[in-house]
């Protein structure tokens, strides 16, 4: 069964795109069940499919997780080539190397391979319809998954996702309300935040399907925090826990603004709120609340 030692030895996990905020909640999330291998550029390049045969052959993981993207939503417009090399045919190179080396792979997308044009929690079956080069190329790595022939993966879109490590939207709320008095955040963008630790629990929960002695329900899932705000409600909450965790906030203002006053090169989804009925079904797991984890981040885990 992939991903299974069954000399109860640790599994290998090749953690590909490892300097990433993602990649640092997954190190700090695994079990002694897993040694991890740390993946990154430019000694690990996902649009080197030489290279990535050839080390992956050397290491023969368990299990591949990539975190290796072109996260740059608006420079993703500019630079098509770079986006589809990463996001489009990096996933499926490393499909056929999880294939010929009977492992299993976890890949992680987004919410903006959806339209966002319904006020409806979006389905793994839902029709797609990415608005901006960046969901294109990330819809076009799924693709080349499931075209790869690999049958055991799991493909987790996500959303708005933050935590230790990396450039995200809760420190730049925090970095911004330190400076200015007020702050001008869009208001009719609709979606739920995801913290990093939650996520890397959640791969973690598919992958211990594999322990069931059931058949085990690969294919794509969902996952991000539980509830829904818009970029001001999360704004605003950022806000209220750095000023209740001691944090020197000037702002005394978040002002909601429309998508068209702040324009931006890529398009945005308008209600972007993914359903994780099919994760909770197949794992039993409760899924956390983004409040009660903006929390956690503030209190437990921020830098």
């Amino acid at each position: 069964m992939p991903g299974v030692d069954m000399d109860n030895n640790p599994k290998i996990l090749a953690l590909v795109g490892s300097r990433g905020m993602l990649a640092q909640a997954i190190q700090k999330s695994a079990s002694d069940e897993y040694q991890i291998r740390l993946l990154a550029r430019p000694q690990f390049d996902v649009t080197d499919a030489e290279g990535v045969a050839s080390i992956l052959g050397e290491i023969r993981p368990n299990v591949i997780v990539n975190c290796a993207a072109y996260t740059q939503v608006d420079g993703c417009e500019s630079d098509a080539e770079t986006a589809f090399r990463v996001n489009g045919e990096g996933p499926g190179t490393l499909a056929k190397s999880a294939r010929e080396l009977g492992a299993t792979l976890v890949h992680i997308s987004t919410d903006y391979v959806f339209p966002g044009d319904a006020n409806t929690e979006s389905l793994e079956t839902d029709h797609t319809g990415p608005l901006s080069v960046y969901g294109r190329s990330k819809l076009a790595g799924e693709e080349g998954i499931v075209a790869s022939g690999l049958k055991e993966y799991f493909i987790l879109r996500t959303s708005w996702l933050y935590g230790p490590g990396g450039k995200n939207f809760v420190e730049t709320m925090v970095r911004l309300g330190k400076e200015r008095e007020e702050l001008r955040v869009v208001s009719d963008q609709v979606g739920s935040p995801t913290f990093t630790g939650d996520l890397a629990q959640a791969i973690f929960n598919l992958l211990a399907l594999e322990k069931s002695g059931r058949e085990v329900p690969y294919g794509l899932y969902h996952f991000s925090n539980e509830g829904v705000c818009s970029w001001h409600g999360f704004a605003e909450a950022i806000l209220e826990e750095a000023r209740a965790c001691g944090e020197p906030i000037l702002a005394k203002r978040v002002v909601p603004i429309s998508t068209a006053e702040y324009p931006l090169p890529a398009t945005r989804p308008a209600y972007s709120v993914l359903c994780k009925d099919k994760y909770r079904q197949a794992t039993g797991a409760k899924v956390p609340h983004w409040r009660d984890s903006l929390v956690y981040y503030f209190r437990k885990e921020r830098d």
